[in-house]
């Protein structure tokens, strides 16, 4: 099968049956159905309540953050109770729910209610600024993708850490997390498209929200299977936006991946 010449997708394949019987486009739909329900959540709560749009949008981060968060708190009760489907089943019932619900949340920022407050040139470079944060963020998210692997992407290493592998690309010297800092500057590139308050100050919160889920959750875990190195590493490189000294290679990195 074509999918199964992406980056990391046999790996994936060889712990997830779906994928291995021909099952993959329904893992798929999972996904929408999340992000669809999640979406028509919000859009209810923008029409009945327009007032409360931002704070529907924050609840659903919320509630996606939690609901993905037990994939990783869970791991050792799903290991117990399933064996070697404790990973296919804590991916579906957590990950592919709950990050849908997260993603719903800040493309919702592109549409959220409320009263643009730039105007003129301030309004012009609002969106100049949102136009490089969304064409970098987006060029960065898919050359981390191709890079990192769709197992790495997909978690697998959480249920399985003897099968890990190290991934080399320059942009690991330059950011921690290049997958994360792609979302982190859609999301603000988004908030300064809308240009109402709410929506500015929410594409401030996204790298805050996601500096809190690698602290809380994911970041732990890579400690605990990585040990200090990863520590030493998490103090040395920024998560999402790259020291000036490495500006050159993070946009080489654009250019050409590597």
């Amino acid at each position: 099968m074509g999918w199964r010449k992406l980056k990391g997708m046999d790996a994936l394949a060889a712990h997830v049956p779906d994928l291995r019987e021909g099952r993959g486009p329904l893992i798929g739909l999972l996904a929408l159905v999340s992000f669809g329900l999640a979406t028509g959540l919000l859009l209810i709560v923008d029409r009945l309540w327009p007032a409360w749009a931002g704070v529907g949008q924050v609840a659903m981060v919320l509630a996606g953050f939690l609901w993905t968060a037990q994939f990783f708190w869970r791991r050792e009760e799903y290991r117990s109770k399933w064996g070697d489907l404790a990973y296919r089943n804590a991916f579906g019932r957590h990950a592919l729910i709950g990050l849908p619900m997260i993603f719903a949340a800040i493309i919702h920022n592109a549409y959220v209610p409320g009263q643009r407050i730039l105007s003129g040139g301030a309004a012009l470079i609002a969106g100049l600024v949102a136009l490089y944060l969304l064409v970098s963020g987006l060029v960065l998210w898919l050359r981390a993708l191709f890079a990192f692997g769709f197992d790495n992407l997909a978690m697998l290493y959480v249920y399985f850490p003897e099968e890990g592998r190290v991934v080399e690309s320059s942009i690991y010297s330059v950011i921690r997390h290049p997958v994360y800092a792609g979302v982190v500057r859609a999301g603000m590139a988004l908030g300064l498209w809308r240009g109402t308050r709410f929506s500015i100050i929410f594409g401030l919160f996204v790298p805050i929200g996601l500096t809190l889920w690698l602290r809380l959750v994911e970041e732990p875990e890579l400690i605990e299977r990585f040990g200090e190195g990863y520590a030493a590493y998490r103090k040395a490189v920024p998560a999402f936006w790259p020291r000036p000294r490495t500006l050159g290679k993070f946009f080489r990195f654009l250019l050409r991946g590597g």
